[in-house]
């Protein structure tokens, strides 16, 4: 993508926050740490309530998501069918992505529009690795007395 530091300042803030999620998507660290730089927050929405989070973790972007998390953003962040990032790793089959995100605090029960959790994503999807993945992490968590919500 390679969003140039000139042409940030033309800009609008809409077309940042597209940008930060592109450079998620498409795991281009550069591009996302330039528009930081330029005060767009990670924690940006588009107009589908999608954010960073969402994308690295629907594409597996281990490095991105763990830079995310670093940065302090909402775990537990919505979109518009109230699908948090763990929906979308699970759904998507993100092994890494799935653990990380749990053990960095995502929850876990939470229920998306269709009354879905992210358990119920990777069921449906038939992805029973990421449902060891979430039971292993739960459990590491439970180990350290960490709660599970």
């Amino acid at each position: 993508m390679g969003v140039e530091d000139s042409s940030l300042g033309t800009m609008s803030s809409e077309d940042k926050v597209d940008a930060l999620l592109e450079a998620a998507r498409y795991d281009d660290m550069e591009d996302i740490t330039s528009l930081v730089s330029q005060g767009v927050s990670l924690d940006s929405k588009d107009s589908q309530g999608r954010t960073a989070l969402h994308m690295a973790c629907a594409n597996g972007h281990l490095d991105v998501v763990e830079y995310l998390i670093s940065r302090g953003v909402d775990l537990n962040a919505t979109n518009v069918e109230m699908n948090t990032p763990l929906h979308w790793a699970c759904l998507n089959g993100h092994i890494e992505v799935v653990k990380k995100l749990i053990l960095a605090g995502a929850t876990v029960g939470v229920l998306n529009s269709y009354e879905k959790s992210p358990i119920d994503e990777a069921v449906s999807g038939q992805k029973m690795d990421v449902i060891d993945a979430i039971n292993e992490s739960v459990a590491q968590l439970e180990l350290t007395g960490i709660r599970v919500s």
